[in-house]
């Protein structure tokens, strides 16, 4: 097709159709020729060339005949001869701009330039096309129609399948078996290769071998050193000029050869062999050694290397704009999934999120922190982002090996970030603990929660709730289970909760139970908590479960969660109540918080489970809650320690809170019990007003006192959707046609 009929029919008279009204816009007169041509008994053409008022009247007559049935008029073509207005003040001026408002204005496409419009009308000729256009900026459309001259490959079209000059080429780069036997049937297609090649690349075909092999080999290593060469901002260096290379006008066609065949998956493993090859014969790594930007690409695997330098450096700069860029251009690299790479990468991203979300939090926060209120709101809305970031953060650092050091630069500066957050976070905190003590008043403590969420559901016996008792599953995790429940399509809400202090299992376990909220008390035996309800002894699982079990009686079932999903699982008919313990989260994190934080998800996925396993054995509700949160210690430096206060302490808790008789210091909050929800045989508690424990080493804690440890969270699903009555009888009446009988 000659590029005017492609003007004419694929871009004018298609647009016309579309908007019935188009102005063409044309300083350079290019197309005044073919739109006076488009003129018909159904399209009026209206030649604005002249700039007289006669245009103007000629126009507003035919487009307010446009759809009349009795001329038949369909379409208003308005030619003129000058830039097209832009800015509104440009658009008053010009008489015709309502008609382009109305339809449609030309150029008005990315792609609307006489450049773009070449290549599209020849797609096979882009090389040429570019060449003509850099030697004649305004070619005339018979230049244009010059190019290509009629030459085709049809035994490479014919035996590859392919219809394009680009489609030739990712064929003989990776061709199927199909294609290697239809060109072995004879080598008529090798002249017709280095025509196409010479035309469309500039490449001279250097091997004498006729074998697809050998011409495939040679291509491979011409157009990726091309591609290489095109990104490389700076100047190549002199070892490589030798090195074959396509013509500046190729470097469109380079580049789509190359995304095509990456972006393939049958074809990337092909592309990545031949880039390991072609860089170890040409020692681009050694050559190039001196060279920091290679542009956008990464063609080689030891570019990706420059670009994650680049990333990491950005992080430790604190330019997370570069980083950013770097993260974008590599999503979808062929190199992500080499030895290491995809790791390294996760942990640059997670620590550009976590470096990112920390410093917008910290210019929050002073205006979040007011009061305590004002401060628990936040953490539960924003603050508590930053440890769902942290935690995916240390799980990066712990999933990938880092044997030269080079992501050291990167953690620290992560772990630093998110160290500055808290400790401000937990400065705040501490001061309005100290004022307004725990639990915070007119806010749901974790004591009530069976009270106000489980005994609702059993008032009514034959109701079927399963309370859900998660050790550790601190708020930032409580929100990532709600929003994988809802994608379970079960009904469920969330509500922050404050957990009872010490936040420890002994404890925090004890308050889950019925009457904790009022009854609740904790006395001391040998050194030791002991909580009590109801003089009832409450300090491990046997002895709570036989609490629930007195007060429920055969209505009561218990077991763990493991147990629960494991086999079919043996419950009493007349249990209402089934009470499901984990202790995944805080047994795992116990023994090795390091290597054991991919496995949180593993037990969000195994509550998931049980929530449907409950539904089909016919409960309506779960409550799932927990007994305190904790903290990840892993940005602690040395010396990070806090000194334990003077005084007469008869319990230390898990190194962060500590239950007897002292005062405060500048290292530690003393406070009466009583004023921090802790009723029994202890007259003071003690906890470091910072996030340091009383003994070194711990990456895992919880115990004392902290956003952290103490906000909670408590999710109420409903598992069985209540039935609506159904109709009470149903009438079918028959008819046929015509008032036939049979």
């Amino acid at each position: 097709m000659k590029i005017t009929e492609y003007i004419t029919e694929k871009v004018f008279r298609t647009r016309l159709k579309s908007n019935s009204c188009i102005v063409i816009y044309d300083p350079e007169r290019r197309y005044r020729e073919l739109c006076l041509k488009m003129a018909d008994e159904k399209t009026a053409v209206i030649d604005a060339s002249e700039g007289s008022i006669l245009s103007r009247y000629d126009a507003q007559r035919a487009f307010n005949e446009l759809g009349n049935s009795k001329n038949g008029l369909e379409s208003l073509l308005i030619y003129i001869p000058a830039r097209k207005p832009l800015t509104a003040e440009e658009k008053l001026i010009d008489p015709f701009s309502i008609y382009s408002e109305c339809g449609a204005a030309f150029p008005n496409l990315e792609g609307d330039d006489f450049l773009t419009l070449c290549l599209s009308a020849k797609p096979d000729d882009g090389t040429e096309i570019r060449r003509l256009f850099a030697e004649n900026h305004s070619p005339t459309f018979a230049m244009v129609d010059s190019v290509g001259g009629g030459v085709s490959y049809p035994q490479l079209s014919v035996s590859l399948k392919a219809s394009s000059v680009r489609d030739i080429l990712v064929s003989v780069l990776t061709p199927t078996e199909a294609n290697a036997a239809a060109l072995a049937e004879s080598d008529a297609w090798v002249g017709e290769a280095k025509s196409l090649f010479r035309a469309s690349l500039g490449m001279e075909l250097k091997t004498r071998s006729k074998s697809l092999s050998a011409i495939s080999s040679e291509l491979w290593r011409f157009i990726l050193f091309s591609e290489f060469v095109f990104d490389l901002p700076g100047e190549l260096p002199a070892a490589l000029k030798s090195v074959p290379v396509a013509v500046a006008e190729a470097e469109a066609l380079v580049n789509a050869v190359c995304d095509e065949i990456r972006s393939n998956i049958r074809k990337r493993q092909k592309y990545i062999e031949k880039a390991e090859e072609i860089e170890s014969d040409l020692k681009l790594p050694q050559i190039c050694v001196g060279i920091t930007d290679f542009g956008t690409k990464d063609t080689f695997p030891f570019e990706e290397r420059t670009f994650f330098n680049r990333a990491i450096d950005g992080i430790a700069n604190n330019s997370s704009e570069v980083t950013r860029m770097m993260l974008s251009r590599h999503k979808d690299s062929v190199w992500q999934g080499k030895g290491e790479t995809k790791a390294q990468w996760n942990l640059v991203k997670s620590a550009l999120d976590l470096v990112e979300k920390c410093r917008e939090l910290e210019r929050e926060l002073a205006h979040n922190s007011h009061s305590q209120a004002a401060l628990l709101d936040f953490y539960v809305r924003d603050l508590r982002l930053a440890d769902s970031l942290q935690r995916e953060f240390e799980q990066a650092v712990s999933s990938q090996f880092d044997h030269e050091e080079i992501m050291h630069g990167v953690i620290t500066q992560a772990r630093s970030c998110y160290r500055r957050l808290i400790e401000k976070a937990q400065a705040a905190f501490i001061k309005h603990l100290e004022t307004d003590g725990w639990t915070p008043e007119g806010r749901l403590a974790n004591a009530e929660v069976f009270d106000k969420f489980v005994s609702a559901h059993l008032r009514d016996r034959g109701k079927k709730v399963a309370f859900l008792m998660v050790d550790a599953l601190r708020y930032e995790l409580g929100v990532e289970l709600r929003d994988k429940i809802v994608e379970d399509d079960f009904p469920v809400e969330l509500k922050e909760a404050y957990a009872q202090l010490p936040t420890i299992t002994l404890v925090g376990m004890a308050s889950l139970l019925p009457g904790a909220a009022s009854d609740l008390v904790l006395n001391s035996s040998n050194g030791k908590i002991v909580p009590i309800i109801q003089e009832h002894v409450v300090s491990n699982v046997r002895e709570r479960m036989n609490f629930l079990k007195k007060s429920f009686n055969d209505r009561f079932a218990e077991m763990t969660l493991e147990e629960f999903l494991r086999a079919k699982p043996k419950i009493p008919a007349t249990a209402d109540l089934l009470i499901l313990r984990s202790t995944e989260i805080d047994s795992q994190l116990e023994s090795n918080p390091e290597s054991t934080l991919s496995l949180i998800p593993q037990t969000l996925k195994m509550i998931r489970a049980a929530l449907h396993k409950l539904r089909s054995l016919g409960f309506q509700y779960a409550v799932i809650a927990t007994d305190h949160g904790f903290f990840l210690n892993a940005q602690a430096e040395a010396g990070d320690v806090c000194a334990k206060p003077v005084g007469q302490w008869d319990v230390s808790v898990h190194d962060r809170i500590m239950l007897g008789d002292g005062s405060s210091d500048a290292s530690n909050l003393v406070l009466p019990g009583k004023k921090l929800g802790i009723l029994g045989s202890f007259p003071k508690c003690a906890t470091p007003r910072s996030m340091a424990p009383y003994s070194a080493g711990y990456l895992y804690f919880h115990g004392g006192a902290s956003l952290q440890e103490a906000v909670v969270p408590v999710l109420t699903v409903r598992l069985a959707t209540p039935s609506s009555p159904g109709p009470s009888g149903i009438e079918v009446s028959l008819s046929y046609r015509n008032g036939a009988k049979k």
